[in-house]
């Protein structure tokens, strides 16, 4: 089990409340996007679910369990960032010594029979082939540095999987074939996945529910067709008015 839920959490910056009084749940094994404009305080609200940042006030549990003031390393949740934030010195993989997909498996000193067989099993899944495991990811693509990022983050089975608008940095034929990568894996893991995006059609695509934020707070939770039909404030009406859907939901 790995049931999601945030109580009346805010998250100042200063003088900038990022998350506002946010209430949020998210059941087990769903596949949950968080949509919204720039700033909207959809990235805050991963990085608080994964322990990097505190809430200022409001309390967060995973599975029932009061996490709020847990470290990142003890609520087995991983995540994929924007930017993929992966090593720079470091290979995408080898045995000996550290790598992208192997730094947390060798920390947690796993035996090294375990490590290959889990990165093989890893790469088979998220289809990082073998020649690529000798490049350091300024040798990458866009493309390529997405799949090890995710690697990376699912090489250690996590109960709790975020993704930080995975596909911002890759064109547009890339990004439908990655999306349906990210939901076949999704119900591989079978995960809690929640993951952001600004792109109300890939939201749309993807969830199984979703929530629309705005200035920190959730405008309207529901599933795709419900939201559609039935927008619940006039912001999310304007919202999807400025996406031309071409498909039907």
């Amino acid at each position: 089990m790995a049931r999601v839920s945030l109580k009346n959490v805010t998250k100042r910056f200063g003088k900038v409340v990022a998350v506002d009084r946010l209430s949020l749940d998210v059941e087990d094994n769903e596949l949950f996007v968080i949509v919204g404009p720039n700033g909207c305080g959809k990235t805050t609200v991963l990085k608080l679910i994964a322990g990097l940042i505190k809430p200022d006030e409001g309390e967060i549990y995973i599975d029932g369990k009061n996490v709020t003031n847990l470290p990142p390393a003890k609520r087995n949740v991983r995540m994929v960032f924007q930017n993929y934030a992966l090593y720079p010195h470091m290979r995408v993989y080898e045995e000996e010594g550290y790598s992208n997909l192997t730094f947390a498996l060798k920390i947690r000193k796993f035996l090294k029979e375990n490590i290959v067989n889990r990165i093989e099993m890893v790469s088979r899944k998220i289809g990082i082939t073998e020649d690529l495991y000798e490049r350091y990811p300024n040798e990458l693509s866009s493309g390529q540095q997405q799949k090890v990022a995710v690697g990376r983050a699912i090489a250690l089975p996590p109960k709790i999987f975020l993704l930080d608008e995975p596909l911002a940095h890759l064109d547009p034929p890339t990004r439908l074939k990655v999306r349906e990568e990210i939901k076949i894996l999704h119900k591989d893991l079978r995960a809690t996945t929640i993951y952001v995006t600004n792109e109300l059609p890939e939201a749309f695509a993807m969830a199984d529910r979703m929530a629309i934020m705005r200035e920190g707070r959730i405008e309207q939770i529901g599933r795709a067709q419900d939201i559609y039909e039935n927008p619940a404030s006039n912001f999310v009406s304007d919202f999807i008015k400025t996406y031309n859907l071409l498909y039907r939901l």
